[in-house]
């Protein structure tokens, strides 16, 4: 009889199977079995048991193969999620199994394993998953970005196998370098938006126009759809913008075309104040930069038209009054050619202009401008003239100080305490310093003139004259009135020889004449304020005096719209200033020829 199990569990079911034999046996006995089927019988219950035990083996065998399966399973399964993961630091079951040997122990110690890195795969699918979707959504929104983006979101959809921590960090940095493009792109987007609504406000145009026609979603209006932050609309918004600067400068050329003509207009009408004042917004912005120009509307179509309106109706005014336009621009040249002693042009003065506008051979327009243009060169002209007219101006000041002088030493009671003799004793040491310096500036003054006409190669004209001219007929004029001085003082030196002669022949002096035979010494007669004005006279000695000449005794003569000016030698020099009591006595020897008798 065959026996397994333990010693105890032996010995038990040894017993039992023997006192279980002899009862058979005792049976059989009994029944009267032979000895040859009492062999039979228990060979076959030999056979029977024997059966049962391959059985159970078998069942044995097949329990063990498929606990081995489940644990080579479970590690393998254990191995790809290892992998997968990218975990190293999990406890492995073959340490386990140096201290575990059955099969049931070790798939007991690796389901747990498995089980955690089961969770810790879905967990880690979940985490790849919400960066699927962040980054499926943000390429969507650049959508023309580039391919990249698409390769690494399908890469992510298709391989499971590497889950690990390194992969998901670089999906993350990848995830973080894309949010990054994207709130940059917002913010330049952004940045647009808010220039295209400055120039819309400034242009007087529909922002929500403009921008839906890049992209609707640039219309703050539509909530539920995010803003598209794609190339094309960049571009769209660049090329908007573009479109727009352009318009406004369009507009602000044309703007400065109006205001230019307004106040040309204005100037020509004598515009009042209040009138120019409704056109105050736009005349405001014309100093400013194209990017200075912020305020809403200010370069609007309407007011740009409201402009252009007010230019119309301006010129059809202004056609209606050109004639007394015409009038005032040449009263206005004559002025400037008056200030500075130039002759105005001739071919629009007032009588031609009038006769030209009302035969209608002339447009005013071009009359009108032909004059503003003559305005221009006697302005430019002024400007050229200005160093010269300012020495003009000196000389003639030191000419009106001589004629004082002159006026000042026939003066008989000059030297007398009255009011205010010590300021003209003053102002006739100081005219006197003046008048010696006059040979100088004109020689300067010539000098200038014609280093200006050589420079311009024009003549220097004063009044119509030119001015060299006067300057030499001055010096010539000058020097023949010093010349006729000298033949005074020797004429006198003279007479007064013949006196003291004729004293010494008759031994006493001739009696006096009377007050009133004696003439007006160098011929002075009173004006119009009490003060004594040279007039025209002939000497004693019968020759003419001549006249000393100034570019406003010129003027005199030229040209009636200088008669006003401050008088300045406009009457002849004629004598060296004398004293009155040096006249009365060549008076009364001029009135008797030398050897003749004294006159009671």
């Amino acid at each position: 009889m065959l026996t397994i199990g333990s010693p105890t569990t032996s010995l038990f079911t040894s017993t039992s199977c023997n006192t279980l034999l002899r009862e058979l046996q005792q049976i059989w006995t009994d029944i009267g079995e032979s000895e040859a089927e009492k062999d039979r019988m228990l060979l076959e219950l030999e056979r029977e048991c024997l059966e049962v035990y391959r059985r159970k083996v078998e069942d044995a065998a097949n329990s063990k193969a498929r606990l081995h399966q489940s644990v080579a399973a479970k590690e393998a399964e254990l191995a790809t999620l290892m992998a997968a993961l990218g975990e190293l630091s999990i406890h492995s079951p073959i340490q386990t199994e140096k201290r575990t040997r059955s099969l049931k122990e070790k798939l007991a110690s690796v389901t747990p394993v498995v089980e955690d890195l089961r969770m810790k795969k879905e967990e880690r699918i979940k985490q790849f998953a919400e960066i699927k979707a962040q980054i499926e959504k943000i390429s969507s929104e650049i959508s023309e970005y580039n391919n990249l983006n698409n390769t690494l979101v399908t890469n992510l959809t298709l391989d499971e196998q590497d889950l690990s921590l390194r992969k998901l960090s670089e999906y993350q940095t990848h995830l973080r370098s894309l949010k990054k493009e994207k709130s940059d792109r917002l913010h330049k987007v952004f940045e647009y938006v808010n220039e295209v609504h400055s120039l819309c406000g400034v242009l007087g145009l529909d922002f929500g126009k403009t921008v839906s026609g890049v992209h609707p979603s640039l219309n703050g209006t539509q909530q539920e759809q995010s803003t598209n932050i794609s190339n094309s609309t960049l571009e769209g918004l660049e090329q908007a913008i573009r479109m727009l600067k352009l318009e406004r400068k369009a507009r602000i050329q044309k703007l400065k075309d109006v205001a230019a003509s307004l106040f040309e207009l204005w100037n020509l009408m004598d515009s009042p104040t209040e009138e120019k004042n409704k056109f105050s917004r736009i005349t405001s912005v014309l100093g400013f930069a194209e990017s200075e120009i912020i305020e809403p509307g200010v370069l609007s179509a309407e007011i740009i038209e409201q402009a252009s309106t007010e230019v119309e109706r301006l010129t059809k005014l202004k056609a209606s009054r050109m004639k007394e336009l015409v009038m005032k621009r040449r009263s206005d040249l004559e002025d400037v050619c008056k200030m500075t002693h130039i002759e105005p042009d001739t071919s629009t003065n007032p009588e031609k202009s009038t006769a030209l506008i009302d035969s209608g051979l002339v447009d005013p327009s071009e009359l009108l401008a032909n004059i503003e243009a003559q305005i221009v060169r006697a302005k430019e002209d002024a400007i050229s003239r200005k160093e010269i007219m300012d020495r003009i101006d000196r000389w003639l000041s030191a000419c009106e100080e001589e004629n004082w002088l002159e006026d000042y030493s026939q003066d008989t009671n000059r030297y007398n305490a009255g009011r205010g003799a010590h300021l003209n004793l003053k102002r006739a040491e100081r005219a006197r310093v003046t008048v010696s310096k006059i040979s100088a500036m004109v020689d300067n003054l010539i000098l200038k003139t014609l280093a200006w006409e050589d420079e311009k190669k024009m003549l220097f004209l004063y009044d119509g004259v030119r001015l060299v001219s006067i300057l030499e007929d001055y010096k010539l004029t000058r020097q023949q009135r010093e010349e006729e001085k000298r033949r005074y003082r020797d004429q006198k030196k003279l007479q007064d020889l013949l006196q003291t002669e004729k004293e010494a022949m008759y031994g006493s002096k001739p009696s006096p004449r009377k007050t009133n035979s004696f003439r007006k010494p160098n011929g002075y007669r009173a004006n119009g304020n009490g003060s004594m004005t040279p007039t025209p006279r002939r000497n004693s000695f019968g020759g003419a005096t001549p006249e000393l000449l100034t570019p406003r005794s010129y003027s005199g003569r030229q040209n009636g719209y200088f008669k006003e000016m401050r008088r300045l030698s406009t009457a002849p020099l004629n004598f060296v200033a004398i004293s009155k009591e040096e006249t009365m006595s060549f008076a009364s020897v001029c009135g008797s020829e030398p050897g003749s008798p004294p006159q009671g």
